[in-house]
């Protein structure tokens, strides 16, 4: 049988599928589940892959140990490794949606996709494993947790998304490509988006935590104000950005969170203060990172006080030309040419699949979810997104497609 009877074969039976992915895709929206913590959403994904044959390894992640991957060998013969990618955990949103699978878990939601992003690799494994026996290589499929944010590791104390404990748990080892979809609402569903090369910046979190001495506002001499310690770190970062960023970079530094005090009278022993920022560049990152916590170690000297800082380090999100190649050929077979673009402007939002990319050479692409006439225009993290299920199938032929390219 020849490569194009084959291909037209796999897509083909991917398109079977479409009514089990809005299932699978509908009851993780039912359960959302937050960071790490997603133990029902990793054991229907193991259990599914389980089904079909495929390899599967659970508790994943030498860290957290939520992570899911499941292994597919070929039986026609030697080929490359590719890696797939789907994030599993959604957001602390309370969903708006009327829907019929509207989340169960009040404040809970899958605001950015994740539940369509793992329903789509699963149907591209289980498409891939209907069709082994004229597969060459091998296919890795990676399902982690806590793409959102980051949670201090047991082991060693870094605050660590789920991406990077899932590399510490060598899933990158032997790959030759990964790849990984992400659903877009400003593009209309049947159109696939892909950046040339930068696609998202690295989006790095902090949290400063300054420490004083209490005291009464009748005797502030006695007292050391973290209130105040942190309202001067939170004015004079808007200067660390202007003096140690090149102007003609794209990068941005805002914060989230500000807590302080106990009382009305009382001056403030403790304060703390979250926020994010983004660059492109890795010296740009380590330069805001340097300046964040020299800033703070002088305003905490300067007062008497003491700090602390937790960082997570973002990285960059860059798309290699060969496999920004694949991607477009398999999207233009399966989608049409016109209906494939090439993004022009990077995102300042992030992703850690740039931690994947920055060892193994792949590309992030976006497919587009929105559908006006149904009113699906909501975008990413706000409390009535949704997306139009026709690009579950779309997504799993695409993947299952760059898993099986020449």
């Amino acid at each position: 049988m020849s490569t194009i009877d084959f291909a037209d074969d796999m897509l083909a039976y991917a398109g079977t599928l479409k009514d089990e992915l809005i299932a699978i895709r509908r009851d993780l929206h039912r359960h959302p589940e937050l960071l790490y913590g997603v133990s029902r959403t990793a054991g229907v994904v193991a259990d599914l892959l389980e089904t079909w044959g495929i390899d599967v390894e659970r508790s994943v992640g030498p860290h957290f140990g939520k992570g899911v991957t499941g292994t597919l060998r070929g039986e026609a013969g030697a080929g490359p490794t590719i890696l797939l990618r789907a994030d599993m955990d959604a957001l602390p949103i309370r969903e708006e949606n009327d829907v019929p699978y509207r989340s169960l878990h009040e404040g809970v939601m899958h605001a950015c996709g994740h539940d369509a992003h793992t329903a789509m690799l699963l149907g591209a494994a289980r498409t891939l494993a209907r069709f082994r026996g004229r597969i060459r290589g091998t296919v890795r499929f990676v399902f982690q947790p806590a793409e959102e944010g980051a949670a201090p590791s047991p082991l060693d104390g870094r605050l660590l998304s789920g991406g990077r404990d899932m590399i510490d748990a060598g899933v990158l080892e032997g790959v030759d490509r990964c790849f990984a979809l992400h659903v877009m609402p400003e593009l209309p569903a049947g159109m696939l988006g892909i950046h040339e090369h930068e696609a998202m910046a690295a989006s790095s979190h902090f949290k400063i935590r300054f420490a004083g001495t209490p005291g009464h506002h009748s005797a502030p001499h006695r007292a050391v104000d973290a209130l105040q310690m942190a309202a001067k770190f939170v004015v004079e970062a808007n200067g660390l950005m202007a003096n140690r960023v090149d102007p003609a970079e794209a990068a941005v530094l805002a914060f989230g969170t500000l807590q302080a005090g106990a009382a009305i009278n009382v001056i403030a022993a403790h304060s703390e203060l979250t926020g994010t920022f983004r660059a492109f560049a890795k010296e740009t990152v380590d330069a805001i990172t340097d300046g964040l916590r020299r800033m703070a170690a002088s305003i905490a000297d300067a007062a008497g006080g003491s700090f602390e800082m937790e960082l997570r380090e973002g990285m960059a999100v860059r798309n290699d030309a060969a496999a920004v190649s694949r991607v477009i050929a398999a999207a233009s077979e399966i989608l049409g040419e016109q209906q494939v673009v090439k993004l022009s402007s990077p995102s300042l939002a992030g992703e850690d699949f740039g931690w994947y990319l920055d060892q193994v050479p792949g590309a992030f692409a976006f497919i587009g979810c929105g559908n006006a006439a149904k009113g699906i225009t909501h975008a990413i993290h706000q409390p009535r997104f949704d997306l139009d299920e026709s690009i579950l199938v779309q997504g799993a032929r695409i993947l299952a497609k760059l898993a099986v390219q020449p």
